[in-house]
């Protein structure tokens, strides 16, 4: 699925929920992440064939992985949201402000 995000300004590709989901499933399997989150297997499954996760779950699967669950949040509106003039801005804002949440080495020279 490509980033509602494009390329960002340093050329690194913002990330995606199921880039989120991906770093999850490194740690611990499907069914693992169902029962820590409270949700069934198949919600995380649908998610997956939908090619991005809720708002609330990415926000959940963040805290859990230690990361910023608001940006993750944001990153899952965004992704659901129908283009328009409004989500084009708040993309732009966004992509301007935080640095690569995929991969921190790729902001490196």
């Amino acid at each position: 699925m490509t980033s509602v995000f494009d390329q960002s300004p340093s050329g690194c590709s913002a990330p995606t929920t199921m880039d989120l989901l991906d770093k999850a499933l490194e740690q611990d399997n499907l069914r693992a992440w169902a029962l820590r989150l409270g949700l069934s297997e198949e919600a995380l499954r649908t998610a997956r064939s939908r090619g991005r996760l809720s708002p609330v779950i990415a926000g959940a699967l963040a805290e859990d992985l230690h990361l910023d669950p608001a940006q993750w949040i944001v990153i899952a509106v965004l992704e659901t949201e129908r283009d328009s003039a409004c989500k084009t801005r708040m993309v732009q804002r966004f992509r301007k402000s935080w640095q690569c949440l995929r991969d921190p080495r790729a902001n490196r020279s």
